[in-house]
């Protein structure tokens, strides 16, 4: 029998690393205070709000550090750059919290609004901000980090009855992104507590619907502490050497069209920069097996 050439391989158990999940809920249902209790926070305030000092003293108490709107939180190419730096420089930092991304997404849909003017017409002024979310996204992904995004909420409307009504609650930001991330959690009070209900999980100690107490030791039995206290590993970006490399090959070896844009939406890549070691050595290698041989 020849060798096949389908690229499935067998299935195997992939251990899950930090938590990454979305947060939401009215205000003052403890969102931040809850965030805040995840170790060694690194924390980007994008509202101003967490600078009042008994945020700031047990930001301090958790060996977090604080980063705010005076810093260019509210710039998406400055957060970007924030996270790209946590995930390939060695730190101490264990959590990324961003409070919230309901406000840096947002400002960003403000201002291609106030850039397009009257141009701005069928969703415009959101495109700049949703592919600055998927970035954020890819890197997320990346990040040997706890991330907790933490968003608004606003309702969610459906159809009943041929009417249409308010069905629920739902995070007030990209509606895509609960579909990149692992876990939903929608922050309530009832009565003196505070509870988190799960909204979509992909986590077997977070069942979709069952509720918990919003509180940091719940959370890290249900997920596993070991995992959450964890020490962070910085990625490994692809070096000079390999970068020159590839760009010399590209020149000389012929490759279809759009081999690159493969190769880069494949590693969820923005450019050459962005690969890491062991990525760009499978496009070396992927661009080695194209060069001719001579018989």
């Amino acid at each position: 029998m020849p060798p096949s050439k389908l690229k499935a391989r067998e299935p195997e158990e992939v251990q899950p690393g930090h938590s990454k999940m979305i947060i939401y809920g009215p205000s003052g249902v403890g969102k931040t205070w809850f965030g805040l209790s995840f170790p060694k926070p690194y924390y980007l305030d994008t509202e101003g709000g967490a600078d009042l000092r008994h945020y700031q003293e047990r930001l301090k108490a958790a060996g977090g550090a604080y980063m705010g709107p005076a810093d260019g939180t509210l710039d998406f190419g400055a957060v970007l750059a924030e996270i790209q730096t946590l995930a390939t420089e060695q730190h101490g930092y264990k959590t990324l919290i961003i409070d919230s991304i309901t406000k840096l997404y947002q400002a960003a849909i403000a201002a291609e609004a106030e850039k397009l003017g009257e141009k701005d017409a069928f969703g415009a002024s959101k495109k700049p901000a949703i592919a600055s979310m998927r970035r954020l996204v890819a890197w997320i992904d990346r990040l040997d980090m706890n991330v907790v995004l933490i968003a608004h909420e606003e309702s969610e409307w459906g159809v009943i009855n041929g009417q249409r009504t308010e069905v629920g609650k739902q995070a007030d930001v990209w509606n895509k992104l609960v579909y990149e991330i692992d876990l939903s959690l929608q922050c309530a009070k009832r009565g003196p507590k505070r509870v988190a209900v799960v909204r979509k999980s992909r986590l077997i100690g977070f069942p979709e619907g069952e509720d918990f107490p919003l509180d940091y030791a719940d959370f890290a039995t249900r997920y596993g502490r070991d995992r959450i206290e964890a020490e962070s590993k910085p990625l490994t970006l692809a070096t000079p050497d390999q970068i020159k490399e590839i760009e010399d090959l590209l020149e000389t070896v012929k490759t279809d069209p759009d081999f690159m844009e493969k190769c880069l939406k494949k590693f969820n890549a923005e450019g050459l920069t962005e690969l890491n070691e062991t990525q760009a050595a499978a496009v070396i290698t992927a661009l080695r097996k194209k060069i001719p041989t001579t018989k």
